[in-house]
């Protein structure tokens, strides 16, 4: 008779976040604990005039210059590094002295996998550059070249694969590199794909995660085209309001989160502090509309029991949801209707709650800044709250941990992310029982 291989288990032993909340896990988790907001009115660029000028901005006072983690000393490194690579850098710092990464000597065995999507260009150097442009006549590559102020570095902020490569090269990970670039479920996919390597022996150890930094005219607007930004609130802290019936669109925000997963053997072999296991993953696509949903939930729906089974477990065993809860009225609609077709009726006692009413929309670093806050609950016996949550939609009719932080032992959770195009992953996050 065949004999199975034992799958390997995948703990995590650090982590790490920067965001609109804090500027560490800590003091995140702290002021979401106690229902805090970290959303204000956008001071990075003027937004005079539009319908939405909310957002959640990353105070500049929490970044640090990036030659100081460079072992090569490349002066040039924060004018090649997009904003969003600044924030990773932070977040990848703290997780990996937690985790002591680089006590692992063999750094061929350690890998980076990170959802990012590159700088948006700044309106500056649109300007600049159409100074040399003539209808009829084309572009004056000579003046523009001669003209200087514009770097041709632009060029390294705008492409996604430079942020894993260059953050590798930071942290001394000379593993796989893996970009991973599907809107919102990006850095919960980064992560799950983490997982995915190192069950399948391709590394010991991977720095997985996300990060975000598209607050810029630019990389706003579009959002604001589309009708999908909060434009009706009473204050900036209230404008993102999950699953409540006068929820009116995501607030955008920037911000990265970073996980140290590692196999289970080898985080104990070294000693390392096991703070929790990635026990499944699951992902789809709704092969539906690029801007929508489906209705039905169907990708959402297959992403949750794809973690669920890949995890062992059975619906009984899942404790709380994560939700992905961008405070859309079509997303929150669509992920509680998704939650009672995978639970049925249980779905109805199982607490669900969303991060996004005190952080925003952090996009890409938003499934890996969830992960983080869904094993810190874990550890703190503690359900995270779904703030500004005033008024009940008959139609949304789970409960969803409203405007205050509730007690709850809790042993396996699932968080969910589903992107804009219909990309979906769902993560399921165990307490570590050895």
């Amino acid at each position: 008779m065949e004999q199975t291989t034992p799958k390997r288990r995948v703990v995590i032993t650090g982590y790490g976040t920067i965001n609109p909340l804090g500027e560490n896990a800590g003091d995140t988790f702290e002021r979401a604990s106690r229902g805090e907001s970290g959303i204000d009115e956008i001071r990075a660029f003027d937004t005079t005039n539009l319908p939405c000028r909310v957002g959640g901005e990353i105070d500049e006072a929490w970044l640090e210059p990036l030659q100081q983690f460079d072992r090569y000393n490349n002066s040039r490194l924060d004018k090649f590094a997009s904003r969003a690579v600044r924030l990773m850098v932070m977040a990848t710092r703290e997780a990996t002295e937690m985790a002591r990464l680089d006590e692992i000597a063999d750094r061929h065995r350690v890998g980076f996998s990170l959802g990012s999507h590159g700088e948006n260009p700044p309106i500056p150097d649109m300007k600049f550059l159409h100074r040399f442009y003539r209808e009829g006549e084309g572009w004056d590559i000579k003046s523009l070249e001669s003209a200087g102020g514009y770097s041709f570095m632009g060029i390294l902020r705008r492409k996604p694969d430079v942020a894993p490569t260059l953050l590798a090269r930071l942290f001394g990970c000379q593993g796989g590199t893996y970009s991973i670039v599907s809107a919102c479920a990006a850095g919960a996919q980064a992560i799950g794909e983490a997982y995915k390597l190192i069950q399948d022996d391709k590394c010991d150890a991977m720095v997985a995660g996300g990060c975000e930094a598209t607050l810029n005219f630019s990389g706003f607007i579009g959002f604001v085209l589309i009708k999908a930004m909060a434009e009706k609130y009473s204050t900036p802290q209230t404008a993102s309001r999950p699953f409540d019936r006068k929820r009116n669109g995501f607030v955008m925000s920037e911000g990265a989160g970073a996980v140290i997963l590692e196999e289970l053997e080898h985080a104990r072999k070294r000693g390392a502090n096991i703070l929790g296991e990635l026990k499944g993953y699951g992902d789809s696509a709704d092969a539906y509309r690029i801007t929508d949903t489906h209705p039905k939930g169907e990708g959402a729906i297959l992403a949750m029991e794809k973690a669920i089974a890949d995890a062992g477990l059975n619906l009984g065993d899942i404790d709380y949801i994560n939700a992905h809860g961008t405070s859309t009225a079509q997303n929150d609609l669509v992920e509680s209707r998704a939650i009672e077709s995978v639970f049925g009726e249980r779905a109805l006692e199982l607490p669900v709650s969303s991060n996004k009413s005190m952080i925003g929309h952090t996009i890409a670093a938003a499934g890996a800044i969830e992960c983080i806050m869904s094993l810190m609950g874990i550890n703190h016996s503690l359900l995270l709250p779904t703030i500004n949550h005033e008024f009940k939609d008959k139609k949304c009719r789970l409960d969803y941990v409203p405007n205050e932080a509730r007690p709850k032992e809790q042993r396996n959770v699932l968080s969910n992310s589903f992107g804009f195009g219909g990309q979906n992953a769902s993560l399921c996050i165990g307490r570590f029982e050895g």
